[in-house]
């Protein structure tokens, strides 16, 4: 079992757990999975995740599932909002001038496209009006449930 302060290295597939997209994969470790799946990166290196149990690097449950498994064991977890990517919260669709966000250079106000706040946050943009762009700044997995197939390669204690 891992205690907090250890250091855990799982390998893990994420999926939707609920509504439309139940099973849709989001993320993984496993190189196999990402291009059986559609989601492979080449910029990305697909490799165990290795972190530090308890210091909220992870969602919060999958620490917890990590704490109660030992080295070789496997298991799928179901991780509702509050515990993985938070509930969806409508204050954080905002509007902004059209305007304001054509006069950055680095924005087109397309629907999809990412852009950051003055405060650093991520959203993307949502809709597209002739006077102004709402734009999403909730993690695109906010109010969703999700599963997590982990299984731990190893624990340790670097102290």
């Amino acid at each position: 079992m891992a205690k907090e302060g250890d250091i855990a290295v799982v390998h893990y597939t994420g999926r939707i757990a609920d509504g439309e997209e139940t099973g849709e994969v989001f993320d993984t470790t496993d190189v196999d999975v990402a291009m059986e799946t559609g989601i492979y990166h080449g910029h990305r290196d697909y490799k165990p995740l290795e972190f530090r149990v308890g210091e909220r690097k992870v969602v919060a449950g999958l620490d917890d599932a990590v704490r109660e498994m030992a080295v070789g064991d496997e298991r799928t977890v179901t991780v509702e909002p509050e515990r993985a990517f938070g509930e969806r919260d409508e204050e954080k669709v905002v509007q902004f001038p059209r305007a304001d966000l054509e006069d950055r250079s680095d924005v087109t106000a397309e629907p999809g496209e990412l852009v950051r706040s003055e405060t650093g946050e991520t959203g993307w943009i949502t809709e597209v009006g002739d006077e102004t762009v709402t734009v999403d700044f909730n993690h695109e997995l906010a109010g969703l449930p999700v599963e997590f197939d982990v299984k731990v390669l190893n624990r340790y204690d670097d102290g």
